[in-house]
């Protein structure tokens, strides 16, 4: 599907004035300091939440980094990702903005709903198009009704009915939001959205003062574990090397391109980004990257890509061209936590899935999703099983909690 301009939905009167919602084809539509204070605005309190927290900063939100997938053309064209962010204005002033997403597929998404797709096939349905708000490629928990501050509740409500609009006007099955925070998750399913539940791994920093304080705090069996794999990983003359800013050049991104793709041919056989799109985030956000490169008589044979926020590391993507015990753990997981301590970050978020990271220092967290179903017959279906679904996450989270590393007590 091609939106080629933007499409003004509807507008819808806020008291004395009105809010025009519509469709942008692009995020370069929009200018980037009007988007970056509704996703990112000044002064927000970190809120605690179950499982998490809500961050002051968060990278994948910027109006850079989503521009960076689009530029790169990692999103957009035939890659059954087509951007169509829901925006709201007000006297022509950007009070609410959605990252969103017309797809083709469920690739890319970390919510898993090709059961869904499957059925609605099998009795001769449509699911796609289907609308996605989220950040592509990304399973990191953050806001996804972005507002303004002053916009308020009336600008949210006004996100979703855009949303809404927007499904009814290209005829598509659904509108999923996926990792948003845990109070946006409740205010979805106060609209009448479905809720999901999911799980990740992260390193919670309690005010470590360094990476043998944290150690401290592990079972004596994980501790010399740890330490054990730290040491092994290093053998055979590797070094670790931290790159942020400008010390991060094309020479790097080459060689982490390369690991890249590797590990996503490996994995999942197409790797969803391109190499202009590390180009893109290394000319406009170097200084919200560290780059962990492992190397070998001078050649840098592994790395992990790392995104800050002003309240957490974000592992994004790794990979390797020469195999190590143990370096994956070193370069992804413990370059983190020594990282996020000495920056007195609260947390790391090492990605989705990895149950192998709880003995690694890493806890159990929910992650959440919303889901509205145009079709009333598999939205009472589809909330049935979810309901089971969330209940069976509570359980799991309930015994990785019991399987925690730390001691007792």
């Amino acid at each position: 599907m091609a939106l080629r301009a933007s499409t003004r939905l509807f507008r819808q009167p806020l008291m004395s004035s009105m809010l025009k919602i519509r469709v942008v084809a692009s995020i370069d539509e929009i200018d980037g300091a009007a988007w970056d204070a509704c996703a990112n605005p000044d002064g927000v309190a970190l809120v605690e939440a179950r499982g998490g927290t809500e961050e002051r900063f968060n990278p994948f939100l910027t109006h850079a980094f989503l521009r960076a997938l689009e530029r790169s053309r990692s999103v957009g064209g035939r890659t059954g990702w087509t951007p169509a962010h829901v925006v709201v204005e007000s006297a022509d002033t950007l009070v609410a903005a959605a990252p969103t997403y017309v797809k083709a597929h469920s690739l890319g998404e970390y919510v898993f709903d090709h059961a869904w797709a499957d059925t609605y096939h099998r009795v001769g349905l449509d699911y796609y198009p289907k609308i996605l708000v989220a950040v592509p490629f990304t399973p990191v928990t953050g806001r996804r009704l972005l507002v303004a501050p002053g916009g308020g509740a009336a600008a949210r409500d006004a996100l979703v009915a855009g949303l809404r609009k927007w499904r009814e006007k290209i005829d598509a099955s659904s509108i999923h939001v996926t990792f948003p925070t845990r109070g946006e998750w409740d205010d979805l399913r106060r609209a009448g959205f479905l809720q999901r539940t999911g799980q990740q791994f992260h390193f919670v920093n309690r005010g470590y003062t360094d990476f043998e304080a944290f150690l401290a705090d592990l079972a004596a069996r994980k501790r010399k574990i740890i330490r054990r794999e730290r040491k092994d990983a290093l053998t055979g003359g590797i070094e670790i090397e931290l790159l942020s800013g400008a010390a991060i050049g094309e020479a790097h991104w080459d060689a982490f391109f390369s690991f890249y793709m590797d590990t996503g041919s490996r994995k999942w056989g197409r790797p969803y980004l391109t190499r202009a799109f590390f180009s893109e985030i290394g000319a406009s956000m170097a200084e919200h990257i560290l780059l962990v490169v492992a190397k070998r008589a001078g050649r840098m044979i592994a790395g992990a890509l790392n995104f800050i926020g002003k309240d957490a590391l974000y592992g994004r993507y790794w990979g390797a061209v020469e195999e190590h015990p143990f370096l994956h753990f070193e370069v992804c997981y413990y370059q983190a936590i020594e990282y996020a301590i000495a920056h007195k970050l609260v947390r790391v978020e090492a990605g989705a899935q990895g149950e192998h990271k709880l003995a690694r220092g890493y806890a159990a967290v929910p992650t959440y999703s919303a889901h509205e179903i145009a079709d009333p017959r598999f939205a009472r279906a589809i909330d049935a099983f979810l309901a089971e679904e969330r209940r069976a996450v509570d359980e799991a989270l309930e015994e990785y909690a019991e399987l925690a590393p730390f001691k007792k007590g």
